[in-house]
């Protein structure tokens, strides 16, 4: 029960940091979420806990993050923009993977106390980061494609919660499958695919939690802004 209550503090937490940082920054807000979003996803994801009996990983908070960021960013701006923000985000995982494994190869001092909790973290990073950066990219990018196809048949304003959730449940089902099938490979079947069921409801649950941030933050407004069109 306290996991529970505190992964519903732990959301919340997530969620208002979401909304200060694009309210704070604007557009160059959410291209620094998704690059922060995807490191600290990765981090969190060797993290399992329990949840009402059930073994999941951490990183689900994050990883639903950063599709609000791309949908809020393909709403406002455009999928152009929401491409290119994907694109950051990939090379922030890479940026952040080789250069934690040339840190690793660094011999440390006699009285060092980093190095093998960073080993036992980072180390795990290049497959965690081969199963995220082919997820990533393969649901990422999906889901721009999905939200600008599904925006054709509910195009209205107060439709935003049918294009941003119908987009993110199909890509992050993808994102699921691709991601579990690389980093958990060799698990005990019983295992692996309770940690894709598990995975998976979890984000179709956040998801959806996260829809009326969308409607906050879609109303926000910023002066340099006003005027501007989206670019497809």
């Amino acid at each position: 029960m306290f996991n529970l209550l505190w992964g519903a503090a732990f959301v919340l937490v997530n969620f208002m940091f979401f909304l200060l940082c694009y309210r704070l920054f604007g557009k160059k807000g959410l291209y620094a979420w998704i690059g922060v979003a995807t490191v600290l996803a990765n981090i969190q994801v060797t993290k399992t806990i329990d949840l009402l009996g059930i073994t999941t990983t951490l990183g689900n908070t994050m990883y639903v993050s950063m599709y609000m960021a791309s949908d809020l960013l393909n709403e406002k701006y455009g999928p152009k923009e929401a491409r290119k923000a994907v694109w950051f985000g990939f090379f922030t995982l890479i940026m952040t993977t080789l250069t934690m494994q040339m840190a690793l190869v660094f011999q440390p001092n006699a009285t060092d106390f980093a190095q093998a909790p960073m080993q036992q973290l980072f180390g795990l990073l290049p497959r965690l980061a081969l199963a995220s950066l082919t997820a990533y990219a393969v649901s990422q990018l999906l889901d721009v494609r999905l939200y600008s196809w599904i925006r054709k048949f509910f195009p209205e304003r107060h439709q935003l919660w049918i294009r941003g959730n119908g987009s993110t449940m199909i890509s992050s089902f993808i994102d699921t499958l691709i991601f579990c099938s690389i980093a958990f490979y060799g698990y005990e079947w019983g295992i692996w695919l309770e940690l894709l069921f598990t995975t998976y409801i979890l984000k179709f649950v956040l998801t959806a939690a996260g829809t009326p941030i969308l409607y906050i933050a879609r109303n926000f407004r910023f002066a340099e802004e006003e005027g501007q069109t989206l670019k497809p």
